[in-house]
């Protein structure tokens, strides 16, 4: 195959897919590897046929030289005429086909054999190799007569020795180089199917279908990225999940107060704008933009997304919850604080404003429910901030199904599931847990919610 033709094949494996610039990859380097090994057997057998060459020539060379010798002895000097002896050619054995001649010490030719061109030996008489254009001689001296054996041998039979040896190796990976590509490339198209599975498992997710990928037998890198690609639909379910329940609550918790609010101003423009329908439709608005604020602290809670780290001193904290009720001169001597009277404030780790609406949403359900019973915030060293009143507490079977969202228990505790599903979602963000009791401990009456959190370091 020629080089435009094997060009032209690795053009028609497609560039534009994992898979060809895989297989176009491979095919060269392995090409080129495999070239370049090829080259180097190519020196290597050039030298080993070289020497072997020559170690034939010298062996030749001293076999020879007793036997041109002993022709050279048995001639009568009569019958030269200034010419070389001509050895005769012996049919009995195989050296009769070697190209040699013997010369003296003046480079004169006594005796060539009948095979040997006059033009052979153009190389001074000196012992070993030498090369002219197209033959390699070699010349030996007799180790007591002032004689010399030249021998030749052509270069042009090395040269197809080494020229086979070249055409043999390198004529198969021509040949195979074709099917090499399309191995390779199935074998490209196999390997990386499981990326093609994990594309189009990816293409499968959406807003409705955000569930963990999980393919059996990835490579290690592609389980980093499964394993990243899980995580960010981890996230991006749950900011969906935040969405759809911030939509489901303020349908469920603005509907009543927006439609009482319409009544009540719809009833005030029947009556010419009376006074107590004015204030009722006030109230109404009110209680939405009270049921507003808890559904964003509640949407918040849930994102866990400005969460911050940091360390929270829960006396600072306690003290900033009922400094705001304090202000209030209806509250201000039914709330109590109680702090541990001795060593540094317990410190917690966790995000201060966010554990702020918790307790705020506690202490507030408590002031409201609890009648005009007194309620206290107390904080323990053991980084656990209670909220407990003397009101008329629930029932055992209702403490399980309080913190549910829009649940309700009578009359007693309307409204009471939204505000601790909001402390119950910033409770568990934190790591922490969220404890209830009724009625507290050695008492008859009342209800006791505790924020355990975790120390900081």
């Amino acid at each position: 195959m020629s080089a435009p033709r094997i060009r032209a094949l690795l053009s028609r494996i497609g560039s534009d897919t994992l898979a060809g610039r895989l297989t176009r990859t491979l095919i060269l380097w392995v090409g080129g590897v495999w070239l370049a090994c090829v080259l180097a057997v190519v020196w290597y057998t050039d030298r080993e046929i070289t020497f072997n060459f020559d170690n034939e020539l010298i062996e030749v060379s001293h076999r020879m030289f007793d036997i041109a010798l002993s022709h050279l002895d048995a001639d009568d000097p009569a019958t030269h005429t200034g010419k070389p002896l001509i050895a005769p050619t012996p049919t009995t054995f195989i050296d009769a086909s070697v190209i040699y001649q013997i010369v003296d010490t003046g480079e004169r030719v006594l005796m060539r054999s009948a095979e040997t061109p006059g033009d052979v030996f153009d190389v001074p008489v000196s012992p070993g190799f030498a090369n002219n254009e197209h033959w390699r001689i070699y010349t030996v001296r007799h180790p007591v007569r002032n004689l010399y054996l030249q021998v030749a041998d052509p270069l042009e039979e090395r040269r197809e020795a080494v020229d086979r040896t070249l055409i043999g190796l390198i004529a198969p990976l021509l040949a195979i180089l074709p099917l090499l590509a399309v191995l390779l490339r199935r074998i490209a198209r196999s390997e990386l199917g499981v990326l093609q599975s994990l594309e189009q498992e990816i293409g499968k997710r959406g807003s409705d279908q955000l569930q963990p990928i999980s393919l059996p037998r990835l490579p290690r890198e592609l389980k980093s990225v499964e394993e990243h690609v899980n995580r960010l639909m981890d996230r991006l379910s749950k900011s969906l999940d935040v969405e759809r329940a911030l939509a489901a609550n303020a349908a469920h918790e603005l509907r009543t107060p927006l439609a009482a609010a319409r009544l009540r101003l719809q009833t005030a423009l029947d009556h010419e704008l009376r006074r107590e329908d004015v204030r009722g439709a006030l109230d109404a608005l009110q209680v939405l933009s009270h049921r507003t604020e808890k559904l964003l602290q509640l949407s918040r809670a849930e994102s866990g997304a400005s969460l911050a780290r940091s360390r929270v001193d829960l006396i600072l904290l306690a003290a900033t919850v009922a400094q705001e009720f304090w202000a209030d001169t209806g509250t201000l001597h039914r709330l109590h604080l109680r702090v541990p009277e001795t060593g540094e404030g317990p410190v917690a780790l966790g995000d201060f404003d966010a554990l702020a609406i918790a307790l705020r949403n506690l202490v507030e359900n408590a002031l409201h429910y609890a009648g005009e019973s007194r309620v206290d915030i107390e904080v323990r060293a053991d980084c656990a901030l209670i909220v407990r009143d003397g009101g008329p507490g629930v029932g055992t079977d209702a403490l399980a199904s309080m913190r549910q969202r829009h649940v309700r228990h009578g009359t007693a505790r309307v409204g009471y599931g939204l505000g601790l599903s909001i402390v119950t979602t910033i409770v568990e963000k934190h790591g922490g847990r969220l404890e209830m009791q009724s009625p507290p401990p050695g008492e008859a009456t009342g209800l006791e919610t505790r924020i355990v959190l975790q120390a900081a370091a």
